[in-house]
């Protein structure tokens, strides 16, 4: 037997050896700065909030995984330092495609801003890197669109990408906008999601965006200064003022209207000093003529509730309302004796014993009612304005519309409904629930309305028609849980889109603190309803169109995922 040396030659080892050691080196100084932030970041959440933080790790201890990430989201997320520790992580851009694709890409670089002179030296660079040509607008030459307009090489079908001085894109921006465009040939907008630069040059403030979502931008410029637009000519001509930039966009979704919706690229290609902000709506011009509308209120016993919901649509300011109660058995004296007294001329009661389905109440009603919108509305809805109904209808009758969803609050004035996302704890969830109205949340997309996936039932109008052409609410699937976000779903599948109005404002009395079924038989249910929302909408695995990859599953409040 041949004796094996005590030192192999290193020769036989070398080749693998420098690339792990490089690969371990690279790890450990990126786990040295990611786990000082992490516990930077737990830190923060433990002495700003240290009870629920407290909670949320015995809930961890315990094995309730999916309650103590959905609490674990919202503290760490509000730690100062979520971002940076979001940033160690950040997903590698990939532009994919064609690396040789040549569309040509010219920026428009707003200099006519204060300080801008100073700002355009990193912005110029920027682009210079990433190859794409820049025309300087304003600034101390003062150049015009309709100036600029002359030296671009319209022949060879630009894309123009608007951008201020001081904003910069990030490596390889260039060529992931240049293989978005080569795939999507005559679209007519490409976007992409930014944060801030602060005055120390930090990134800060990211805005992950949702997809396309026209009713938002109404109210919410996002693109602006983040996304590359196919303009012409006469467009740039005619634009002026310090708002060029946004008119130019503008005009190239109008030019683009019936070629396909903007195309979002889901990664940070901007930084910037500065962007557009959210403009609250104005008041919703009524319809002139609004039709018949059954309000469908399901209830058993809790009267007060009931009164207190049939006297907020008796102050509704709407000119035909025909209101279904219906009676899932009430045993209550009082209770039946208040149905009993209700004006027959205005009010309907319909008897429905037997166990509690919503869905088979909400249906039963809506195939008896006489009105060309549907309202489903809980029993435990406050009106607090005459004019809400009014709203909704308004619009509901929108060509493009399904389910109208109005903004409820608890009654202490948090918010319990703001439309709802899919995939939140691998189900669905409200939105941006518990915060207070006046704060400015993610961007206020709880003030804003906007197209959703989904709003809840507990005060829904959707017209008659609609509601029945889909086969209403799911009685077998969905007896109590996920059946109006299963409605809103296939009304989308038609082509009638999910829609939040919060100029709509309404009371909910659920508990803030109704959380999970814990008895069995309830909890079974609702693992079987959560069940087939996965099956049935892919919950469980697939993103959100109008939330974001990069945002936290496990969260309402739209906050970075960590």
């Amino acid at each position: 037997m041949t004796a094996m040396p005590t030192n192999p030659p290193l020769r036989h080892s070398s080749g693998n050896r420098a690339p792990k050691d490089a690969a371990r080196a690279a790890l450990r100084s990126r786990y040295r700065p990611c786990a000082w932030l992490t516990l930077r970041v737990h830190l923060d959440a433990a002495i700003a909030a240290p009870r629920a933080y407290l909670a949320a790790v015995w809930w961890r201890i315990c094995g309730k995984r999916v309650r103590a990430r959905a609490r674990f989201a919202s503290l760490l997320s509000a730690s100062p330092h979520a971002y940076r520790l979001w940033l160690v992580g950040e997903p590698a851009l990939d532009a994919g495609g064609d690396l040789n694709a040549c569309v040509p890409i010219v920026a428009l670089v707003d200099a006519g801003g204060q300080n801008a002179e100073s700002a355009l030296a990193p912005t110029l660079r920027s682009l210079a890197q990433e190859g794409i040509t820049a025309l300087v607008l304003g600034g101390p030459d003062g150049v015009t669109p309709a100036r600029a307009a002359t030296g671009i090489a319209w022949e060879q079908a630009p894309w123009l990408l608007p951008i201020a001085a001081g904003d910069v894109l990030a490596p390889g921006a260039g060529q992931a906008y240049r293989v978005a465009a080569a795939r999507v040939g005559q679209g007519c907008c490409i976007y992409a999601d930014d944060d801030l630069l602060d005055a120390a040059g930090r990134r800060v403030k990211p805005h992950f965006k949702p997809g396309w979502n026209a009713e938002l931008f109404r109210h919410f410029d996002y693109l602006t200064g983040a996304c590359v637009a196919r303009a012409r000519r006469a467009d740039l001509e005619r634009v002026e003022g310090p708002h060029w930039a946004a008119q130019v966009v503008a005009a190239a979704l109008a030019a683009g209207e019936g070629q396909g919706p903007p195309i979002h690229l889901p990664h940070v290609l901007h930084h910037r000093r500065g962007r557009p902000q959210p403009r609250l709506p104005a008041a919703v011009p009524l319809a002139s003529a609004l039709p018949p509308v059954s309000v469908i209120v399901p209830t058993r016993n809790g009267l007060n509730l009931l009164r207190t919901c049939l006297e907020g649509l008796a102050r509704t300011n709407y000119p035909d309302v025909e209101v279904i109660v219906v009676d899932n058995g009430s045993d209550d004296p009082a209770t039946l004796t208040y149905l009993n007294g209700l004006d027959p001329a205005r009010h309907r009661v319909l008897r429905a014993p037997g166990p509690f389905n919503f869905s088979t109440l909400n249906n039963r009603a809506a195939h008896l009612a006489r009105g060309d919108l549907l309202c489903l509305l809980n029993n435990d809805i406050e009106v607090l304005a005459p004019d809400w109904l009014g709203i909704m209808a308004t619009q509901a009758l929108r060509e493009e519309v399904g389910a109208v969803g109005a903004r409820l609050l608890y009654p202490d004035g948090r918010i319990q409904h703001a439309g709802v996302v899919l995939g939140i704890c691998g189900g669905a969830a409200h939105a941006h629930r518990l915060m207070q109205p006046d704060q400015e949340g993610y961007f206020y997309r709880h003030a804003l309305p906007q197209f959703v996936s989904a709003v809840t039932a507990a005060c829904l109008v959707v017209r008659r028609e609609r509601f029945l052409a889909v086969g209403g609410l799911d009685e077998a699937s969905f007896a109590v849980s996920f059946n109006d976000v299963d409605l809103c779903m296939r009304l989308n599948a038609k082509g009638w889109q999910s829609l939040y109005e919060p100029r709509a404002t309404l009371v909910h009395h659920e508990s803030v603190s109704r959380g999970f079924d814990r008895d069995p038989v309830g909890a079974a249910r609702l693992a079987g309803e959560l069940e087939a929302m996965k099956v049935r909408w892919n919950t469980g695995e697939g993103v959100d169109p109008f939330h974001h990859p990069q945002l936290n599953r496990f969260s309402e409040r739209f906050v970075v995922g960590l």
